[in-house]
């Protein structure tokens, strides 16, 4: 007889979840987070790849190019937003619900989709588990990450549902009750997550250049998602200590943690930048904004603005871009996003505090000060190191495509920054890509998901402590 305790003693899902779980028992201790976190996502690449590449997942039922199937697995984990075959019409339900599920799991993290199953599976989360998750989320204490991580994933379907059904009122119009639904929540996913992948076409959102639905509500999506869940949290905090009359008005910003301060200020100032600098800069090309009203064209260059930061949507041609706006687009996809959200890139607070540092050392003060707060040496460490690891690899993914495909320079740093800041945007380079160059994107992908330094971390696995060694003497370098 059928019965619930049947369902789960039986299930195939539940059961590889327990041997997922034995499994993890036999090896704990064995791997460091970061190995953890880079695993975890190249595993989930190589499984979406050999999905995609089975004639169940194409369109024509024939088997996908392997290299192709496993670009489109790390564009969708990575959620960047490149493709080399046309999503909608290359692959079949049974593929775009695979990329929407890759979406999902990219833009959650290893570390939540993890912890969820093991809370599904009724599993204890252990202290190491712990441990992942605070050093994933970069919060302060062990105390209520579970409840944490079970918030993130609450919030997340919910701001989706909303984004779905605000795509809904364009879509189940244009294509129908069933298929309408069925895009609404795909791009609903695909935005929050930062994803970029479209089904209306080859053009992305081109043809809905002008709908304020569209656009207003993909750009809400890219905000909350790439913001960050500490963010989030934080702003609802203050909120409730407000309704509480705990937090004197006028005095809710006053209240919020200095990284929300900082990631609220920085994405602002670069929302707002960037909006200025595309609308002057494109108000007058007849490939981009020239032919549009006065307000379509602010909207437009907000679309733009708030796209490069990592979601990959777009609005205009970016191959019709001036050599100007695309340099600026290019910076913007390196930023990126602030940390522990949906979006990749230096993040929003890395370049914020070396601003601050810059900022410091020019008015020869000891400490880099914000709002009242001093940040520490550590963190100002760890943002440097970033920044200068994302060049480095930047360059070498130049150098590498401009030695193996025939195209300009301006295309291929556009591909490259695109693909390290996981923004999905291209000049229409993706599918002349040869294998090597797909390859070289598809590594850059990976790289700006998990971090360039987790990344190090990962291969490194060196105990940071120093084991009684001695401090060494102290000398002073020349520089500048």
């Amino acid at each position: 007889m059928w019965t619930p305790q049947w369902f789960m003693k039986e299930n195939k899902l539940i059961r590889f979840i327990k041997k997922w779980v034995y499994f993890r028992k036999r090896r704990s201790g064995r791997f460091s987070s970061a190995q953890v976190i880079a695993g975890g996502f190249l595993a989930a690449i190589l499984a979406g790849a050999v999905l995609l590449c089975l004639p169940v997942s194409s369109s024509e039922g024939t088997f996908t190019d392997f290299v192709d199937a496993m670009f489109t697995a790390a564009t969708s984990v990575c959620v960047t937003g490149l493709v080399t075959v046309n999503t909608a019409a290359h692959w079949s339900l049974f593929g775009k619900v695979v990329i929407l599920f890759l979406i999902q799991l990219g833009g959650l993290g290893v570390v939540t989709v993890m912890t969820v199953c093991l809370v599904a599976a009724g599993q204890r989360i252990t202290l190491r588990e712990r441990m992942m998750i605070q050093e994933s989320y970069n919060t302060d204490g062990l105390d209520g990450l579970v409840k944490m991580i079970m918030r993130v994933l609450r919030g997340t379907l919910l701001l989706e549902a909303a984004g779905a059904v605000g795509y809904a009122f364009v879509f189940v119009p244009e294509y129908g009750p069933l298929k309408g639904a069925g895009y609404a929540v795909f791009h609903a996913v695909s935005a929050f997550c930062n994803a970029g992948i479209d089904l209306v076409g080859d053009s992305s959102l081109v043809p809905y250049q002008t709908n304020p639905v569209i656009n207003i509500t993909t750009c809400i999506l890219i905000i909350t998602g790439g913001i960050g869940y500490v963010v989030w949290w934080d702003i609802l905090r203050v909120i409730k200590g407000r309704r509480h009359r705990q937090v004197p008005k006028g005095r809710c910003f006053c209240r919020l943690q200095l990284h929300s301060k900082l990631a609220i200020v920085v994405t602002l100032v670069l929302i707002l930048g960037g909006t200025v600098l595309f609308f002057l800069l494109e108000r007058n090309n007849q490939a981009t904004f020239a032919s549009l009203s006065l307000p379509e064209q602010v909207m437009a260059a907000l679309f733009q603005s708030v796209t490069t930061r990592t979601a990959g949507f777009c609005t205009v041609d970016q191959g019709a871009l001036t050599e100007a706006s695309a340099f600026v687009t290019m910076l913007l996809m390196l930023i990126g996003g602030s940390p522990a959200g949906t979006a990749g890139g230096v993040k929003t607070t890395t370049v914020g505090m070396l601003a601050l540092v810059v900022w410091a050392s020019a008015c020869k003060k000891e400490d880099v000060e914000v709002f009242g707060r001093r940040i520490n040496q550590s963190s100002i460490r760890t943002g440097l190191t970033v920044f200068l690891l994302a060049q480095f690899i930047a360059i070498a993914g130049i150098v590498l495509l401009l030695a193996t495909q025939d195209m300009s320079f301006t295309d291929v740093s556009f591909e490259v920054f695109s693909a390290l800041g996981t923004a999905g945007l291209t000049r229409g380079i993706t599918a002349d890509l040869n294998v090597f160059g797909k390859l070289v994107v598809t590594a850059l992908m990976y790289i700006g998901r998990i971090g360039p330094i987790t990344l190090v971390v990962a291969f490194l696995n060196k105990n940071n402590e120093k084991n009684g060694k001695l401090s060494l003497p102290k000398r002073r370098v020349l520089v500048g």
